[in-house]
Formats: structure tokens, sequence, C-alpha cells
């Protein structure tokens, strides 16, 4: 009896944590908000060539944009994923970035959503279309979302990247 009230308390002690850590991730620190038109942050690790990692540990999901993916445990690496995720890390990695925010605020895995400029004036997340390492992501409408789909056009057509064979 001893043993089943033991292994009963681990087991509620071990939702309560995994619980409030769900709870923390369900607005992180510096979530965007509506006095918010942009901000600028350190990019410290790129996850995939779509998801980037800031400083304070917040993941960003770029908006329009889609790579192959590179992380997903339940499918192996997808053509061009690793290229296309050098890509993303050679343009953002250690850098400060800036953050614009779309009409929604995060993604169903918890991670904020943005457009993401670089040092230079950039757009990250139309240049990964343009240097064709990633696809226009129509699945949802967003502000740049025909621009986007002429730059993955255009990168087929001119055979850049993921259309280079």
């Amino acid at each position: 009896m001893r043993r089943r009230t033991k292994l009963l308390s681990g087991i509620l002690a071990l939702v309560a944590v995994l619980a409030a850590s769900y709870v923390k991730r369900e607005a992180p620190p510096s979530a965007p908000d509506a006095t918010r038109a942009s901000v600028s942050r350190v990019c410290v690790r790129v996850i995939d060539g779509d998801t980037i990692e800031l400083d304070g540990g917040e993941r960003v999901r770029l908006i329009g944009v889609d790579t192959p993916e590179t992380v997903d445990p339940r499918r192996p690496v997808q053509y061009f994923g690793k290229e296309a995720s050098a890509f993303t890390r050679r343009l953002a990695e250690g850098r400060t970035v800036r953050l614009e925010y779309g009409d929604e605020s995060f993604d169903r895995y918890h991670r904020t959503l943005a457009y993401v400029y670089l040092p230079d004036g950039t757009f990250l997340n139309a240049e990964i279309i343009r240097q064709g390492y990633g696809f226009a992501y129509t699945r949802f409408p967003f502000r740049y979302q025909e621009e986007f789909v002429r730059l993955e056009r255009q990168a087929r057509e001119e055979r850049r990247g993921l259309w280079a064979r």
C-alpha cells in the first residue's frame, strides 16, 4: 500500500512540474503585445531554417516561410534541410535582429511568430525564399504573402537553392 501511495505521489508531482513548465511557455516574458511594434534581440542559435532562438531562450518561427525539416524527431532530415539551416545560421546567428510581429503572437508549439530583419536591413524571411532555401508558407494569410509567392516563383524559375537540380 505504501509503495502505491509513494508511486502515486511521485506521478502527481511529475504531472504538476510538467503542467507548470507548460504554463510558463504559454507566454514568454518577451511575448509581443499591442504596445510593441518591433523589438531588437540577439539570435543565439538557429534551430532550423525557419526557426531561431533568441537570448533568454525565446523561440521564434519566421512568418510566411517553410524550410525543409532538420529537427523533427518523427521524420528524417528532408532534402536541402541542412543547407537551409546553414544559410539561416550564416545570416542570423550571433547577430542582433529586429522583430516585427504579425496578427498572431504564437504558433501551436508556443513559438513567437515574427518577421525578422538583420542588422543591415535584410528581411530574413524574404531572403530565405528569394535565395531558394524555403517555400512561401501560404496555409495562413500574412502581410507579405503575395511578395513571398512571387519570390518563390522567381527562385524556381532561376533555379536557385532547392530548385537548382
